[in-house]
């Protein structure tokens, strides 16, 4: 589950979260216009949300862009959400905020209703979005408990079917994995395990009886490409065992199973579930980093699937912040070129989003929320 700030209405493209507020789901009466939310035919979207973001960070220098195909007027159609509205005025629709301007003279001016009409104005030479009209007079509808089917859009996932996808990551010291107890063997001669098996397992002298660990498998020592730093093991999940008989070689069931457990996996102390409530927004401006490693993939990975960055806590990074992909441009020889093998970089391309799942101090785990085409190592990831 997701805690998000009451006044989020932006969603990751691809993905429509639940704090999104759908012009036309709500009514407010006269007296009352700020914003008890319920279920009428009239609705309303607060106009001055701003994503979850670090109001403190300092905005880059730039200035919000207009769309050359920006309507000069725009009417508000019920269904409408304020990302769209917002990219079909601007380049960049994290501006929204920026170029909002309330009337005064309309009671609740922060509030946008279907039928409203939007236009651009400018103000000491710079562009501001404002309603048009005097003071509005909606219709008052009496509240009262009752339940609707709304049907989801077949190109959007709702956040439920991504708390599938993130899962607990460890990323550990290669001294600590090391020293971990490992799978020895099986009761038999099979050499897989799953849930129900009993297995072997050694260097478990610390163990206690009855105490649950996790199963991981070592997938390598992650290193930043632009240092050449050690960054830490990523580990796969494999499963959970019980230490039924502690020992040098001790006795263990394998309560669950992800993968087929193997000789060598090791167990790590078990740790409760991850805490899955946290804010969504951007991450701090002027952040890049790079896909070091894809999780559970061998050359790529596509949307709905883990990547690892090069950022992590001690960069700044947290649970929630979004990132922007780009994959590298590839290199191509020039045919027309009067110069022998003349090798040419293509321009990186934008091809989706990422969200981070889960910081560890030098590396940080990304869900890709949307891909145009599939990322790949070295891939970069930039602030929206």
């Amino acid at each position: 589950m997701y805690k998000t700030r009451a006044t989020t209405t932006f969603v990751l493209p691809g993905i429509l979260f639940s704090v999104t507020l759908l012009l036309g789901a709500c009514a407010a009466t006269p007296e009352n216009g700020d914003a008890e939310t319920a279920t009428s035919d009239s609705g309303e979207t607060q106009a001055e949300a701003r994503p979850a973001r670090d109001a403190q960070e300092d905005r880059a220098e730039a200035e919000p862009e207009i769309r050359e195909s920006a309507p000069e007027r725009y009417v508000v159609k019920k269904g409408d959400t304020l990302w769209d509205i917002s990219a079909m005025f601007l380049q960049d629709p994290w501006y929204w905020p920026e170029i909002w301007l309330v009337n005064p003279e309309i009671e609740n001016p922060h509030l946008i209703y279907p039928g409203d009409v939007l236009s651009i104005h400018y103000v000491d030479g710079q562009p501001r979005i404002m309603v048009d009209g005097g003071p509005r007079v909606r219709p008052t509808h009496r509240l009262s408990p009752e339940a609707r089917v709304v049907e989801r859009d077949e190109d959007v996932s709702p956040i439920s079917t991504l708390q599938s996808f993130m899962f607990r990551p460890q990323v550990l010291d290669e001294e600590t994995l090391e020293d971990a107890p490992y799978i020895l063997a099986s009761q038999d001669e099979r050499v897989i395990f799953g849930p129900g098996d009993r297995v072997y397992v050694r260097n478990a002298e610390d163990t206690e009886q009855y105490e649950l660990y996790h199963i991981v498998r070592d997938d390598g020592m992650l290193t930043d490409p632009d240092t050449g730093e050690e960054l830490g093991v990523a580990t796969l999940p494999v499963g959970e065992a019980e230490i039924v008989e502690p020992g040098n070689v001790a006795r263990a069931d394998i309560r669950k199973g992800e993968r087929e457990a193997i000789r060598g996996d090791r167990l790590v102390p078990y740790a409760e579930e991850q805490d899955m409530l946290f804010d969504i927004g951007r991450a701090p401006d002027g952040t890049e980093g790079t896909i070091i490693s894809l999780f559970d993939a061998i050359s790529q990975v596509g949307q709905l699937q883990a990547a690892i960055i090069n950022r992590g806590e001690r960069d700044g990074i947290e649970n929630g912040q979004v990132f922007a992909a780009f994959t590298a441009g590839r290199e191509v020889r020039d045919p027309i070129s009067d110069r022998a093998n003349d090798v040419v970089t293509l321009p990186e391309e934008e091809v989706g989003t990422v969200m981070v799942f889960q910081t560890f101090e030098k590396v940080s785990y990304v869900l890709v929320t949307e891909a145009e085409r599939t990322l790949r190592e070295g891939d970069k990831v930039r602030t929206p």
